[in-house]
């Protein structure tokens, strides 16, 4: 039994995760190519027998029997073979064993070689298949360095790549610092795969909740939409498919313990969670929260809506900088338009019809539902913890 050759496979087969019966094949190739440069003939007659349970293997170079031969790596002469078997006949094939141990230092060299390309395509190979199988995923991965305006960070057996506009503006990351990030790409590429991760992506939320959340994990809890502004504000609509299950309170936790520890983890980014309705007013005016609605308007064809606030909550429904208005504009799908109660009262006919655009000016509270895949607003670093009816407490937006 040749015991290294077993060990050598056992341990690959562990550490880089290759099969043995893709090395064996790699090792049969390498005495094959071995053969040729040791012969210097570029001849299909080398077999090369590797036994799958003792890891013996033997060399056999085939020969085609002739009366008089001309190439003696393809043919034998019947005299020749007539001693190594009387009954071989012209036509015949005679198989003599090579000696791979009499090959030169050079061709020794490139049988190896023909090994390492191997070994290194597979592990390739490998990663590639691991990685892939986690794109749109969350891992955790360690900051190594900074590569100019980029951050490479470790997954464990490969580096990915945290370009600078899928960074949250303001977060800095200090080497050795382990983060989550959101797999956004997995390319394979001759160096090994190129990953691509972010930390502003939406649906790093969405997986963070996953993975917190029993209820989500399991189904009995859908988050029906996000939207979010990365480093500041993030809101989530959630639907129970289970009617004894409270979708808000599952996701905030008891005393906001499951909710805080996502809110950790972005580095104290606010979380509004809100009850998803099929009803494109309730829905709305759900999104709009913490301000309170005196009335909704929605046109679910034209995807439009008219939303009327009490006079001292219109800052508070539009948001800081408009933040609250686009969220729940995102959220929703809905282009909202938000008056206060005198606004809309001093605007004849403003509740009989839908706000139309060729007749008017934007007025600055309203928010086309667009998204662009860049985040810009206020960025805050505060978080208080506090939760009325399931959603995080804003501040002053």
């Amino acid at each position: 039994m040749n015991t290294e050759l077993k060990m050598a496979l056992e341990t690959l087969e562990k550490e880089k995760d290759i099969s043995k019966e893709v090395m064996l094949e790699a090792i049969e190739n390498s005495l094959i190519t071995a053969c040729k440069g040791h012969f210097g003939k570029d001849t299909d007659n080398f077999r090369v027998e590797i036994d799958r349970d003792t890891y013996d293997f033997h060399v056999y170079v085939e020969k085609t029997v002739v009366e008089q031969a001309e190439n003696d790596v393809t043919e034998i002469s019947l005299p020749e073979a007539k001693l190594l078997d009387s009954k071989y006949e012209i036509g015949d094939i005679v198989r003599e064993e090579v000696k791979s141990k009499e090959f030169g230092r050079i061709t020794t060299q490139n049988a190896r070689n023909v090994i390492l390309q191997k070994i290194r395509e597979e592990e390739r190979k490998v990663l590639f298949n691991q990685y892939y199988t986690k794109e749109k995923d969350v891992v955790t991965g360690v900051v190594q360095r900074y590569m100019g305006k980029n951050v490479s960070v470790n997954l464990g057996k490969v580096d990915a790549v945290l370009n600078e506009n899928e960074m949250v503006k303001g977060e800095v990351y200090r080497p050795t610092e382990r983060i989550k990030v959101y797999i956004l790409e997995v390319k394979d590429t001759p160096k090994g795969p190129r990953i691509l991760v972010s930390r502003t992506h939406p649906e790093l939320v969405k997986r963070l909740f996953e993975s917190e959340v029993t209820e989500v994990r399991e189904g009995i809890v859908e988050i029906k939409s996000i939207a979010r502004e990365a480093g500041s504000r993030t809101k989530i609509a959630v639907w129970s498919n289970d009617p004894d299950v409270d979708p808000v309170g599952a996701c905030v936790g008891l005393n906001g313990a499951r909710v805080n520890s996502i809110v950790n983890e972005l580095r104290g980014e606010k979380i509004d969670i809100i009850n998803w309705n099929e009803n494109p007013a309730l829905l709305i005016e759900n999104a709009l929260s913490p301000a309170k609605v005196v009335v909704v308007l929605a046109d679910p064809e034209d995807k439009t809506a008219k939303v009327v606030v009490p006079d001292y909550q219109l800052s508070l429904a539009i948001g800081k900088e408009g933040q609250n208005a686009r969220l729940a504009a995102r959220l929703t799908g809905f282009k909202i338009d938000i008056k206060s109660e005198s606004q809309a009262n001093a605007i004849e006919g403003f509740y009989e019809g839908f706000y139309d655009e060729e007749d008017d000016d934007y007025d600055e509270a309203e928010y086309e539902d667009t998204y662009e895949g860049e985040y810009e607003g206020d960025y805050e670093e505060d978080y208080e913890g506090d939760y009325e009816d399931g959603e995080a407490d804003p501040e002053e937006q």
